[in-house]
């Protein structure tokens, strides 16, 4: 742990034991501003031990969730808390949960303990995989990869001019993962080929893939699934059909559009924006508004205030390494008053994967 986190956390703890938490929860302060959270995965099974910078186990997720519950938070749905942060009308304490991707363990791990809570939540799809239904194939390899970790591989005849891999270190297999992810896309490779890849490699490493399909890690929700929460309450909103925000407007347009066609198939016309990966830019702004598009969520830390920018909304991103103490510094807003920078997030599913 660096001085520095060291230090902010000493700086919570004492904020929180002398009781600083509670009264500015409770203040005139606090009201007139919005917590905006951001999650991304709830494990199936080892997934947050892959990427506990993106993922939670279960049993965390719930232990967020109740934190909430005990702080006396109230939980809005986004479009209800950005109306009523602007008319000044917020009760105390108001939290937004958000979900980026549209994972398939959204349906299964964190919806049903959302349930047991009573709570809304927005989940902000990327449509592509939703339709194709297997593992999206770049998160997928560096999965798998580490899953095999410890060893050499031998991949002749799989990736053209490399015979093994080395994934012995976190280095390693990063490098790994590139080299295979470079190599699809040089071979310009479809879906079904990438797929194909995913079953090969999971072969050389005697991995049972069959029995990571069947638990549908790294899947995005089906269509069915989708419906089923929408006909739940749970608010389905914009996140780009590729989880790609192309700087150009056309195909910025164009990837906001068919994200857009596709969530209207089994809900209501998608109203807000996340950012993939977090990376915004000044062009977005006018495009999102020309489509009518109500906000737009990043990923850098803050409290959301009717002085915020509409398409640049901050959201604290949750993560297994977020302490309880710095999460409720958030709830309190006392962590909004600390020095900080913005956070860019490398979602697991990466940029333009189709």
């Amino acid at each position: 742990m660096s001085i520095l986190r060291a230090a902010k956390l000493l700086t919570l703890n004492v904020g929180k034991s002398i009781g600083v938490f509670h009264v500015l929860s409770r203040s005139e302060w606090r009201k007139n501003q919005l917590l905006i959270l951001a999650y991304h995965g709830v494990s199936f099974d080892d997934e947050h031990l892959w990427n506990p910078d993106l993922y939670l186990s279960p049993e965390q997720f719930r232990g967020r969730m109740q934190a909430l519950k005990d702080f006396g938070c109230h939980v809005l749905p986004l479009a209800d808390a950005l109306q009523r942060l602007e008319s000044g009308t917020l009760p105390t304490c108001s939290v937004v949960l958000t979900f980026d991707d549209g994972s398939s363990d959204f349906y299964t791990r964190a919806f049903p303990i959302l349930r047991e809570f009573g709570w809304p939540a927005t989940v902000y799809l990327t449509s592509y995989y939703s339709n194709y239904n297997r593992p999206v194939f770049d998160p997928m390899c560096s999965y798998l990869l580490w899953k095999g970790r410890g060893r050499v591989i031998d991949v002749k005849g799989l990736l053209d001019g490399i015979v093994s891999l080395d994934l012995r270190s976190t280095s390693g297999r990063e490098n790994a993962t590139l080299a295979i992810r470079e190599f699809s896309r040089r071979e310009r490779f479809s879906a079904k080929s990438k797929d194909e890849l995913l079953t090969r490699m999971a072969a050389r490493l005697s991995i049972d893939y069959q029995a990571i399909l069947a638990k549908r890690i790294l899947h995005l929700m089906s269509v069915e699934e989708l419906a089923i929460l929408a006909a739940e309450g749970v608010d389905i909103e914009l996140h780009t059909h590729r989880h790609h925000a192309p700087k150009t407007r056309d195909s910025f347009m164009l990837e906001l559009g068919e994200n857009k066609n596709f969530i209207t198939r089994f809900t209501k016309l998608p109203q807000h924006f996340s950012y993939p990966n977090g990376a915004y830019a000044d062009c977005y702004g006018p495009w999102l508004e020309a489509s009518e598009v109500v906000s737009a969520t990043t990923c850098d830390p803050g409290l959301v205030t009717t002085q915020s920018d509409r398409y640049r909304l901050p959201r604290l991103v949750d993560r297994s390494s977020l302490q309880t103490v710095e999460l409720e510094g958030w709830i309190s807003g006392f962590s909004n008053l600390l020095p900080r920078k913005p956070t860019f997030v490398s979602s697991p599913i990466p940029p333009h994967y189709y």
